[in-house]
């Protein structure tokens, strides 16, 4: 009992330490925590939907361990459908609502229905060896925070210009969830290059969230 207490404790501890850290970083114009809570928990749920479609898609898989499949795996299974869905849960939850009325809304919310997403992720993974949930609190939770967080500028962008906006933004998540999962899948010298992935794409996603500040400012959206 006390394992599993542990384990659960390092599944939640990321994914919360990361949602207090990006809500207190948008400092313009803060969004009412009772929105936080119902994308968060959206986000939580959308990995039912998201398994369903994986497993799905995995009927059609054959061989798990070629390299064709080891990529289908990583950009369509795993990048795709929940980069996807994710799109998804704030467009239907977030995008509509009064209080999304600037562009690093788009971003707040994308990471805040992410790490939903890790937690319940999280959660299933606590049941497994206490170095597996570490491993994943150290890469995994910030993976999805980052690579969700890319789009969700691109989301709040397209609110406000070119609709089309938030696709590209899907791309881009995608190609980096894909590539982090296919350097895990795949084995071998490749996981190592998982850290400076996470390193360029946080550094990338930092630039632009200052760049949705600006635009805001510029807008007089705070």
């Amino acid at each position: 009992m006390t394992f599993l207490f542990i384990n659960i404790s390092l599944a939640v501890i990321p994914a919360v330490i990361l949602l207090v850290y990006f809500y207190r970083k948008d400092k313009q114009k803060k969004e009412p925590v009772s929105m936080i809570l119902k994308v968060f928990s959206f986000g939580f749920l959308s990995v039912l939907p998201a398994i369903a479609v994986e497993m799905l898609i995995m009927q059609f898989v054959p061989d798990r361990f070629s390299v064709f499949s080891i990529f289908i795996r990583a950009f369509i299974v795993a990048g795709l459908v929940e980069e996807g869905i994710k799109l998804k849960t704030v467009l239907l939850v977030a995008y509509p609502n009064k209080n999304f009325d600037e562009v690093t809304d788009g971003i707040v919310y994308t990471i805040t229905a992410s790490l939903g997403f890790a937690l319940f992720e999280n959660i299933f993974y606590s049941f497994g060896p206490v170095s597996t949930i570490i491993l994943r609190g150290v890469t995994a939770v910030p993976l999805h925070a980052i690579a969700s967080g890319i789009m969700g500028y691109y989301i709040g962008k397209s609110k406000f210009g070119d609709s089309n906006l938030k696709y590209k933004g899907l791309f881009i998540a995608v190609l980096i969830h894909g590539l982090y999962d296919f350097f895990l899948f795949y084995g071998s010298w490749l996981p190592p290059l998982i850290i400076p992935l996470l390193i360029i794409s946080g550094i990338y996603l930092s630039n632009l969230y200052k760049s949705a500040l600006q635009d805001d400012r510029y807008n007089r959206r705070s």
